[in-house]
């Protein structure tokens, strides 16, 4: 599901002018196939095509110089992809790249305009014949991936969701139907069928004014920006709503919804809450920003929370998956793990996965006798030179500006060069950017009004697209790449370059900003593009590499891009994204069974050697304040444990996060039984009475803690109500009883995050529980408490001083407990019984469910001991 269909409809007009009939006929329309001429011409004759275009503005031809002459701001109707996957579609002639959405014309004369041809051209439409074409508006890197993919076998099939991409008021409900029924039928899509003011006021206002500037990490504080945010909302809400009812009115169970960019960030959501089993997979094709960044939006919790409909969640690279997650934890106050994101009733998996090129499809289109005849004409134009090519959005986020600075630069600083390199610049026109625009055309100005001769121009600058040909022509030829957006998903174009690069092997400039920089690994020349003397020493470093590094450097790029290619993405986010639903689906309330005491009991009685390992708090006994040494029903506790330590068959170990000192002053009157101190920080084995440390040494402890302890304090000072309690190896900052309960538990996850954050690299981490958040080694959990456990049993079962438990029990509450839960069931294969039960109801990993609480479970284990 994307906002645009791969296709779109073109109609045949009659226009009824002085009483005589000009007719429009199929063959008579526009080609969207054909290619363009040349690099030097365009397009000019009136032609129809769907949707409406402006065509390209005139090159001027000046003694072989070419250069490009603006259109009034108005009149540009680009067409365009919205995500930063730049690769062509397969139905597009040209190789459409990213941009940001298209500006609206929003000015009183443009509406009026607007609504006139409305009406001329539902007119228009009446008798009109009609027919399915290629749509190349959208983004193309997603069509081409999911056309590899059912070539490589990986998808078996798949249906289309979106719009037209044209205005559909003026269509009337019959004609609507018929195109419904021709494009599922034939095309296998479905069509959103939105008002024109929803579309507009989604696409041109929010989308293009707020969350684009958002996800590149630019606040929208233009006060274009902050009129529409109030009012385009709705809009965005409103077209994201019809996608939704679009699916749920076609869903059937088994379909798998994958929801695609941030023009549908509602939808996963939308979609849950009316099929709460529903396989929903998203993926963000542009980059994700910082937490200070995306918390500028209003609106920032719905958006998330409409994301984390989702079953799995995609990104392009590990630093965007990582802000979304550190985003969650301090926007929505949820735990935010390495994998995911747990809820309280589902755990919604995070992945990062780069999307990538279609060899296939670019080995079919290299062999076009085209490209051949491009690389022979470009040749010999440019015979003698160096050729730097760059092909880019002209808009505020691909850096064009910067490039052209650093190349002018690196000409001022090196001027051996020149005469002997040229900067092929294509730039596509995008939104009403007239101050980028002039801003670039005065530089371009000023490098060729210093540079060049009568025979040479340094900068050759195409304010248009150019023909798929002619695009390979270039990669082909070029002596070099720059790409230096200042912030980027996947530059698709880079890895086009890559591949095409087999014979030359030039050396690839990439800004540090994009997403494919991350997959490349330092074979390409990286380059901030705010810092125009790094970008200029590029230019020189390019021109000067030698061939033996220039083949070093290409073997090591086409390597990542040969791997990470259009199919592989699709495929492996298919992969993960099954195990992620399968996971969900085995962790759901539905499907958990509630626990079954006959059945526990005749296990309990068929075995030999048994090991039960009990939580405390919650379990045992009920929440208490730290400090309180009076367990709840104190005795009953106390006698349920003695009564199962009388039967020798069993190994009673009961878990904690309270100190040691606390679980000696609790269990005294319960002689024997195995504790687990501090979250597995500490273990007294069964029948022993020292204690053993599991963590870190005593003063490493003091020292990581003295640097938490600062932190802790600072939002203690801050949040009144909270204090701090500080154990052995753990420091918690309690909020349990805090004034203000929202407040609290912001600063809560604020303080989480500042310290994960700060102990990134040194295996500390904290953890948000109920009222509190703990900060602890994450080399010590209950699971490796667990596993030290086994580890004592086998020594003695080595010694023969008794054997190796048959039955396995692990009942806890909490999410801590979720580990040891996972641990218990991965014993399987080892322990012919095992049983895990979790306290309440919520997702968890335990096998079975007990609802009944801290009564049901002493009352369970009553029953347990008196079976003999």
């Amino acid at each position: 599901m994307s906002r645009h269909l791969p296709y779109t409809v073109g109609f045949i007009l009659q226009k009824r002018e002085r009483n005589k009939d000009l007719n429009f006929s199929k063959n008579e329309s526009f080609d969207v196939t054909a290619p363009i001429p040349n690099l030097l011409t365009t397009l000019n004759r009136s032609v129809l095509v769907t949707p409406p275009k402006t065509p390209p503005a005139p090159v001027v031809q000046d003694d072989g110089n070419f250069f490009f002459q603006p259109r009034p701001n108005g009149d540009i109707a680009e067409e365009e992809e919205d995500t930063d996957s730049s690769q062509p579609s397969r139905s597009n002639s040209t190789s459409t790249p990213t941009s940001p959405p298209r500006a609206s014309m929003s000015n009183r004369n443009t509406r009026r305009t607007s609504r006139r041809r409305s009406s001329e051209q539902s007119g228009m439409m009446k008798g009109a014949s009609w027919f399915i074409e290629p749509c190349d508006q959208g983004n193309g890197g997603l069509k081409n991936a999911v056309s590899a993919a059912l070539d490589a076998g990986v998808l078996e099939n798949r249906t289309w969701v979106g719009t037209l991409g044209i205005p559909t008021d003026h269509l009337g409900e019959a004609l609507k139907a018929e195109i419904d029924v021709k494009l599922r039928d034939d095309y296998d899509s479905l069509v959103v069928y939105c008002k024109d003011a929803d579309f507009e006021g989604h696409y041109a206002h929010y989308c293009k004014e707020m969350l684009w500037p958002v996800f590149h990490n630019q606040i929208p504080d233009h006060p274009r920006s902050k009129a529409y945010e109030d009012h385009s909302w709705c809009y965005y809400v409103a077209l994201n709503q019809e996608f939704a009812d679009t699916i749920i009115r076609d869903y059937k169970r088994g379909d798998m919804i994958w929801v695609h960019d941030y023009h549908l960030l509602l939808v996963p959501k939308m979609i849950r809450d009316k099929i709460p089993d529903a396989k929903i997979g998203f993926f963000l094709h542009v980059a994700f920003p910082s937490s200070e960044v995306f918390r500028c939006l209003a609106v920032r919790k719905q958006l998330l929370e409409g994301i984390l409909g989702s079953c799995l969640i995609g990104f392009q690279t590990p630093e965007y998956t990582r802000h979304f997650l550190q985003t969650c934890s301090r926007l929505l106050y949820v735990e935010a793990t390495p994998n995911g994101i747990q809820l309280e009733d589902r755990f919604i998996h995070v992945t990062s996965l780069p999307i990538g090129i279609d060899p296939v499809s670019l080995d079919v289109r290299r062999k076009d006798p085209a490209v051949e005849e491009w690389i022979k004409i470009i040749a010999e134009r440019y015979r003698g030179k160096k050729l730097i090519v760059a092909r880019d959005k002209l808009d505020h986020v691909r850096g064009v500006r910067q490039k052209l600075l650093a190349f002018e630069q690196f000409l001022d600083k090196h001027p051996e060069w020149d005469g002997k390199v040229v900067l092929i610049q294509v730039a596509l026109s995008t939104t009403e950017n007239s101050d980028l625009q002039n801003q670039v055309s005065d530089i371009v100005t000023r490098i060729n009004s210093s540079h060049a001769n009568l025979a040479h121009s340094p900068v050759v600058f195409l304010h248009q697209d150019i023909s798929f040909s002619q695009y390979i022509a270039l990669l082909t030829i070029a002596d070099a790449l720059v790409i230096t957006s200042l912030r980027e998903g996947m530059n698709l174009t880079s890895h086009e370059f890559v591949y095409f690069q087999g014979e030359k092997h030039s050396p690839l400039i990439l800004s540090e900003f994009t997403g494919s920089a991350s997959i490349f690994e330092g074979a390409q020349i990286s380059v901030n593009p705010w810092n125009n003397r790094q970008c200029a020493e590029a230019f020189q470093k390019a021109l000067e590499m030698s061939e033996e590094e220039k083949k070093r450097r290409w073997e090591k790029l086409y390597s990542a891009t040969t791997h990470h290619t259009a199919s592989h993405w699709v495929a492996s986010f298919i992969k993960q994204w099954d195990a992620a639903y399968e996971e969900q689906q085995r962790r759901g309330l539905s499907t958990i069974p509630r626990l079954s005491s006959k059945k526990l009991g005749e296990d309990y009685v068929n075995s030999k050697k048994r090991l039960l390992i009990l939580d405390y708090e919650g379990t045992l006994a009920s929440w208490g304040a730290p400090t309180n040494v009076i367990m709840t029903n104190p005795q009953r506790t106390i006698d349920t444990l003695n009564d199962l330590l009388s039967d020798k068959r069993n190994i009673v170990y009961v878990m904690s996060n309270r100190t040691p000192e606390e679980l000696e002053r609790l269990f005294r009157r319960v002689p024997g039984v195995g504790l687990i101190a501090e979250t597995g920080c500490f273990i007294r084995p069964f029948e022993k009475s020292k204690w053993i440390r599991a963590a870190r040494s005593e003063s490493e402890c003091v020292k990581w803690k003295n640097q938490v302890l600062d932190i802790l304090k600072y939002y203690v000072e801050r949040t009144p109500g909270t204090y701090i309690e500080s154990r052995h190896c753990s420091c918690l900052f309690h909020y349990r009883n805090a004034e203000d309960m929202a407040t609290a538990a912001r600063q809560a996850a604020e303080c989480a995050n500042d310290v994960n954050d700060r102990f990134e690299n040194q295996g500390i981490r904290a953890v948000p529980v109920d009222g509190a958040v703990t900060v602890e080694s994450a080399e010590c959990n209950k699971a490796t408490a667990a596993m030290k456990v086994m580890g004592f049993l086998q020594e003695a079962a080595e010694d023969k001083e008794q054997a190796l438990p048959d039955f396995l029990l692990v009942v806890g509450d909490d999410r801590d407990d979720e580990v040891i839960f996972r641990w218990a069931n991965e014993q399987r294969d080892k322990i012919p019984i095992v049983t895990t039960v979790s306290v309440g109801m919520r997702n968890t990993e335990a096998c079975a469910t007990l609802a009944q609480g801290v009564a049901g479970v002493l009352l369970a284990l009553q029953k347990l001991a008196s079976l003999r």
